[in-house]
């Protein structure tokens, strides 16, 4: 059952990430609002290790385990030096679990969580662009300007990990 709570709760913070829930308004909002999505992907990867059923699933896993755990250590560390708050995983777990009405079982993880992949990038690459463009803050921006390089290369690795698997994302 816990299992099924974890991976309800992954789904949902997903979902929210693709379709642009979190949306950067002021420095508290990209810091809180990018590590939530830092701390999805994490968590998304773990879970990608486990349910995962393919070599090339696995792989692109663990890589955004160990990407995106070191942009959450980087943002952590900017925040932390400048009194804002950072989501962390009991955080993004009460606010998905807040938000769970239904899940719907998908006939594959892999295509799912290649499909998840293609669309939470699409939006936190649109955080990002936000950040890096309009950010208040000139470390902030510097941050999001030197993130996106990355995250549009698991984006690209995303869409033809979800091709790959007859990922309807996959554009």
């Amino acid at each position: 059952m816990t299992h099924l709570v974890r991976t309800s709760v992954l789904a949902i913070v997903i979902g929210m990430a693709s379709q642009g829930v979190f949306a950067a308004q002021d420095n508290d909002d990209f810091v809180e609002d990018a590590s939530a999505k830092g701390v999805a992907e994490v968590e998304a990867g773990k879970l990608a290790q486990e349910k995962g059923t393919s070599a090339d699933v696995k792989s692109f896993a663990e890589m955004m385990i160990k990407d995106h755990s070191a942009a959450n250590e980087k943002l952590k560390t900017l925040a932390t030096s400048k009194n804002l708050e950072v989501s962390d995983d009991a955080q993004l777990m009460d606010k998905a679990k807040a938000m769970i009405l239904e899940l719907r079982s998908a006939k594959s993880f892999d295509q799912a969580y290649a499909n998840n992949q293609v669309k939470a990038h699409e939006a936190t690459i649109k955080l990002f662009e936000e950040e890096a463009a309009n950010g208040k803050d000139a470390d902030l921006k510097a941050f999001a300007t030197e993130t996106l390089p990355k995250l549009k290369a698991h984006l690209s690795q995303a869409q033809a990990l979800a091709k790959a698997h007859g990922g309807d994302a996959a554009q």
